[in-house]
């Protein structure tokens, strides 16, 4: 039949009819691929499972929710169901964890698919993945992965960073951030921790705290992202408590320069805090550590004690060059520091650090900082020539990044009993203008 000029063409019953049916047939074929994929799924052993998720991750990835929904004719939901039933039977013993857990990440990351991550959770999900932290079984690769949707989780919003929190999950990170081999791994966990530490009042100071007790623990790696953390929580947190004191200076120790440049930065973050005198009087007492500590240091049955402390420096004394180190750079940055630390002796300690012939980092890093408080303060320059006597100085004055090199053993001697003291009313009246010509008179 023709369509009239002029007129709105409407299908006629048969034609709605048969596209009805047509509709009707085509959701039914896909309701029915639905039902087949799940038997196949719910009758398939491990092997067979295991091809299914390489599948299902090979043709889903980055996927949004309508996409999964309409791969899945509406039951998507289904899948995911069996897939968190699966973890949560096999998550003790199963040997691909990571394939599960990058398929169930799959519908945690989709666009628009908050109501996956309802599921997840409804179903459990959340102590699953943190009990995979706490195993020994799972692999570095599953955990990492259980720490991604862990973020995906924590994203969402402050109730699940909440929800994280209250189910113990800080100290399963901060334990899997101590023990893990994996550089990636760990920067995963830091980056979850930091989410975790910021936007969430409740639970930032347990995080905080899970940082710092983390410091102590023997991977490098984790150590300077527990570090970084923790200066980018400080404004957050507020004020820091004084337990952070000893961990904090226990980490100048590191053998790692990158772990002893992080805990520098931190250091430098404290110094608006209260904890800053605390941290001053800890640096200015590194710089003179127990002689029996740094001889006990040294001991091997199988080597000559002398030649081994030069081989391979005790702790005490790698500390010793990163408190000297580090006093140099906040004494640089703020004058009220710098006259703080005179007032605290630092001058004598550094030249006792600057006289350490089983240490020449201690000599170099105690020459350099000794050097600019001399060259900023007239009083220390007179003070620090009095001690070193007038040939020593002038080596000093000429070059302090290399005079220690001319130091002999009778003269390290006089340099680590020098008696050298600025009266601290000196160094509070003392103008700060900045650096002196070297040389200029007094």
């Amino acid at each position: 039949m023709q369509r009239s000029s002029g007129l709105v063409w409407q299908p006629s019953a048969v034609e709605s009819r048969a596209k009805y049916t047509m509709t009707s047939v085509n959701e039914q074929e896909a309701i029915r691929k639905l039902m087949v994929f799940l038997q196949e799924w719910d009758n398939a052993h491990k092997v067979a499972r295991s091809q299914i998720l390489d599948n299902f991750i090979k043709s889903n990835d980055k996927k949004t929710e309508p996409d999964l929904e309409l791969e899945f004719s509406q039951g998507a939901s289904l899948f995911l169901a069996r897939l968190t039933v699966w973890l949560r039977m096999t998550y003790t013993y199963s040997t691909c964890l990571s394939k599960l857990l990058r398929s169930i990440g799959i519908f945690l990351s989709a666009a628009g698919g908050c109501r996956y991550l309802t599921e997840f959770l409804q179903m459990g999900g959340l102590l699953v993945l943190l009990e995979i932290l706490r195993l020994n079984h799972p692999s570095e690769e599953d955990k990492r992965e259980s720490v991604k949707l862990l973020q995906l989780i924590a994203d969402t919003g402050r109730m699940y960073k909440e929800l994280i929190c209250e189910n113990y999950g800080v100290q399963s990170l901060t334990k899997f951030l101590a023990t893990s081999n994996s550089a990636e791994a760990q920067k995963d966990v830091q980056v979850l921790l930091d989410c975790l530490g910021h936007e969430n009042p409740k639970y930032q100071n347990q995080v905080y705290k899970g940082l710092i007790a983390v410091l102590p623990c023997a991977s490098p790696g984790a150590q300077q992202l527990a570090l970084q953390t923790l200066g980018n929580m400080q404004a957050v947190v507020g004020e820091a408590p004084a337990v952070l004191v000893e961990p904090v200076l226990g980490v100048l120790r590191s053998v790692h320069p990158e772990v002893q440049c992080a805990a520098i930065q931190l250091l430098k973050t404290l110094m608006s805090h209260k904890v800053r005198t605390t941290l001053l009087e800890g640096l200015v007492a590194l710089l003179t550590p127990p002689r029996k500590e740094a001889i006990a240091g040294c001991i091997d049955t199988d080597k000559d004690p002398t030649s081994l402390c030069l081989r391979k420096p005790v702790l005490v004394y790698i500390q010793q060059a990163a408190a000297a180190k580090a006093i140099g750079e906040l004494a640089k940055e703020s004058a009220e520091v710098a006259n703080e630390l005179i007032q605290l002796r630092v001058v004598h300690g550094l030249i006792v650090a600057a006289g350490n012939l089983d240490h020449m980092a201690s000599q170099r890093h105690a020459s350099i900082s000794l050097q600019y408080f001399v060259h900023t303060f007239p009083f220390v320059e007179e003070g620090v020539k009095k001690a070193l006597g007038h040939t020593l100085f002038q080596q000093f004055m000429d070059s302090a990044e290399t005079w220690y090199t001319k130091i002999n053993p009778l003269q390290a001697k006089e340099l680590a009993c020098n008696t050298v003291d600025i009266p601290g009313d000196m160094a509070r009246m003392q103008p700060t203008g900045g650096c002196r010509p070297k040389g200029a008179v007094t």
